[in-house]
């Protein structure tokens, strides 16, 4: 379904008001100012929250691969939010605001399917585990990120390396984010094998080998090695960051990629 058989205009117009916001510091971020654009910025992050809450409490909600990738963005602006307070050096706003339109845009344009009617009031608990992880390891992304490209400002002696966040305290902030969603996404995990009857049905009792729950045990593996690579050997640098990105692209093909597939190429919600 597109965008004209499922948006309310509500949706639309905080929808097409927080793709603009942050469109503004995307394409403008130098022209207007720091200050302007960092005030942008934080209205754009409060319209998409606005619209995220309609979505859920204004009508019949609905989830799929863009709405969950939205909510996946808006989380990683809000930690970048906290950061810029305690660290305004902190350099990422074009990049954040160019992936909050996009997947606002994405999100109008594909909303998914209506979220299924279910007696268990630990379903939407067991779907905030899953999409805070999401936001955790994306949050933990691009930290790793802003190192890479920090570590190839230095290595190029340029001016805007410079007054910059120091890379220990980047790569200290990646680890935080990585050691938190990889808590989130082993408890989300657990429900799923233990409590899969109780929270879908009896349809989903255990473990079944899909390719959703096969992405998201590699991704968990990825990011197990990630952490006892660190905590044993000293991991740092492009090893830790080239495992991260493995364990997050594993991750987004387990939920976000089996569901493009599933809507998009081939036509379908459910």
């Amino acid at each position: 379904p597109m965008i004209l058989a499922s948006a309310s205009p509500v949706g639309l117009l905080l929808g097409a008001a927080a793709a603009l916001a942050y469109a503004v510091p995307a394409v403008a971020a130098r022209a207007i100012g720091g200050v302007t654009a960092r005030r942008v910025l934080l209205l754009a992050w409060l319209l998409h929250g606005l619209l995220l809450a309609w979505n859920l409490f204004g009508g019949a909600p609905r989830f799929g691969f863009a709405p969950a990738l939205s909510i996946t963005v808006w989380l990683v602006l809000t930690a970048y939010v906290v950061e810029s307070q305690l660290y305004p050096q902190m350099r990422a706003r074009w990049a954040l605001a160019g992936f909050g339109a996009l997947t606002i845009v994405l999100a109008l344009l594909f909303p998914g399917a209506p979220l299924p009617a279910t007696s268990s009031p630990l379903l939407p608990l067991h779907w905030a585990l899953g999409i805070a992880a999401y936001g955790l390891f994306a949050a933990a992304v691009a930290h790793g990120w802003l190192m890479t490209r920090a570590e190839a400002q230095m290595r190029h002696a340029s001016p805007v390396a410079e007054g910059g966040v120091p890379l220990l305290t980047l790569e200290r902030l990646m680890f935080r984010f990585v050691g938190a969603g990889f808590l989130l996404l082993t408890l989300t995990m657990l429900a799923g094998i233990f409590f899969g009857e109780h929270l879908y049905g009896a349809a989903h009792t255990g473990w079944r080998w899909d390719h959703k729950r096969i992405f998201t045990l590699l991704s968990w593996l990825a990011f197990a090695t990630l952490l006892v690579g660190r905590s044993l050997f000293g991991w740092r640098g492009r090893r830790a960051v080239h495992m991260l990105y493995i364990g997050a692209g594993l991750l987004l093909l387990g939920y976000a990629g089996s569901r493009f597939v599933l809507e998009v190429l081939l036509g379908r919600t459910a």
